[in-house]
């Protein structure tokens, strides 16, 4: 019951990670305009994200642009790009191996080898997507954050946080935790299995034995 109810736990979180890992790979609100000046009106939005740039004037409907070149990209977006599209894929690999193993697990004739390799291999990429993940959201909010503080940068080119960052921070976490979920589904079964196993030995008692020595002292008579 328990080992069900993790397997099921760690499928749901796995596939709320993999969804907001493909959400954060294509939404635009990485690198947002910061508002830092003194006038409160603000006439000009821009988003910067790994594909393209968006720009929202006052009274005017969003204008998004793909990026001519990945040249004219920063260090940091450029190595996001690549990242982020290794997590999305290591993110669905392990969501579909973690639905292999359960479909693989209602066979009765499975051996539990097999099928305990398949659900620790989701679990284990699970964890290496949300590790994968992690890495360009906290570089590109670590650039932000350096270049916000930063006074040589000039005030124009300073930029806030996105919501894109903090999705890819919710949505590693998540895969994180559906993969020590899984993990943790293969060692609770693996114990199970063994408990199930190793059941006790059940030794004669002495009233057992004294029985068996007259039945075969009887047995012994009949032959005399």
């Amino acid at each position: 019951m328990v080992c069900g109810a993790l397997q099921i736990a760690g499928l749901l979180v796995g596939g709320i990670g993999m969804i907001g890992t493909f959400a954060v790979t294509g939404m635009p609100q990485w690198r947002v305009s910061a508002f830092i000046d003194s006038n409160i009106i603000v006439f000009e939005t821009i988003w910067e994200g790994l594909w393209m740039h968006c720009i929202r004037q006052a009274n005017i409907r969003m204008q998004c642009k793909v990026y001519d070149s990945v040249l004219a990209l920063s260090p940091d977006l450029q190595a996001s790009r690549g990242l982020m599209c290794a997590g999305s894929v290591l993110s669905f690999l392990a969501f579909m191996a973690a639905i292999f193993g359960m479909k693989y697990m209602r066979c009765a004739q499975s051996p539990w080898q097999a099928e305990g390799y398949i659900i620790l291999t989701a679990g284990l990429l699970f964890i290496l997507s949300g590790a994968v993940e992690l890495i360009p959201v906290c570089w590109v909010a670590n650039t932000i954050i350096s270049d916000f503080y930063n006074p040589v940068v000039n005030v124009a080119q300073k930029r806030e946080l996105g919501e894109a960052l903090y999705l890819g921070w919710v949505a590693a976490f998540c895969l994180i935790a559906a993969g020590v979920t899984f993990c943790c589904f293969c060692c609770c079964c693996e114990k199970t299995r063994s408990y199930g196993y190793s059941a006790p030995t059940h030794y004669p008692t002495h009233s057992q034995h004294l029985h068996r020595k007259t039945e075969s002292s009887y047995s012994k008579s009949q032959y005399v």
